[in-house]
């Protein structure tokens, strides 16, 4: 999220409407509800962590121990037996 000026994309007179509840201030106008996206979707972090808790499932059926996991995927135990659970749930 970016400031932008009200000046450069308001008009005037709600310019002037504003005023009289916030003069000077800081004001955040949230998105529309039907415009908000969800988290990491912008950034595709979100994908990126469903992918390699995926790979961190394939490889704990394939025999790979959690303690090898940790090591691989710099977690910790309780972060990979997680990871485990929920994906256990998925299928």
């Amino acid at each position: 999220m970016k400031y932008e000026k009200a000046q450069n994309i308001l008009p005037q007179d709600i310019i002037e409407l504003i005023q009289q509840y916030v003069d000077g201030g800081y004001l955040y106008i949230p998105r529309k509800s039907d415009n908000k996206k969800a988290w990491g979707e912008n950034s595709g972090i979100k994908n990126s962590l469903n992918k390699r808790n995926k790979e961190i499932f394939n490889r704990y059926r394939q025999g790979v121990s959690v303690e090898e996991l940790t090591e691989q995927f710099y977690l910790t135990e309780y972060s990979i037996r997680r990871i485990i659970r929920a994906e256990k749930q998925l299928i």
